[in-house]
């Protein structure tokens, strides 16, 4: 039988759709297409296989999972590609939090925070 779970899309609520959205844009390079529109105003962001679904906060800030519960990322985005992204994000002038290293649970993977605070992680299983 085959797969059963293909993907999987982060939905990220924030303050600033629209400041988000060209962050994301602008230095990891996702493409940003807008339903603002809709019955439920979001943006989608698309770079590869990955999809990232913004929403707005309704005021609220976004709170980090470290901050929340005291450790966590609030992303994991799995990439064999690991050294060119970490170094095409350093090019970008992006925040990264943890460089490029091996884990205690086997996964080599770096670190980021976005312009929200969120920890997004980029890696795979060793």
């Amino acid at each position: 039988m085959g797969k059963k779970l293909l993907q999987s899309h982060s939905i990220f609520p924030t303050l600033n759709i629209e400041q988000t959205a060209a962050y994301y844009s602008q230095y990891l390079g996702f493409q940003v297409v807008p339903y603002l529109d809709t019955e439920e105003p979001h943006i989608c962001l698309y770079r590869d296989d990955t999809e990232i679904i913004l929403t707005h906060s309704q005021g609220q800030r976004v709170i980090p999972n470290r901050e929340l519960y005291g450790y966590g990322y609030d992303a994991y985005f799995i990439t064999k590609q690991q050294e060119q992204l970490e170094k095409e994000f350093e090019a970008a002038g992006v925040n990264i939090v943890r460089a490029l290293a091996n884990t205690d649970y086997n996964n080599k993977e770096f670190v980021i925070e976005d312009v929200d605070g969120r920890w997004i992680a980029f890696g795979i299983k060793e």
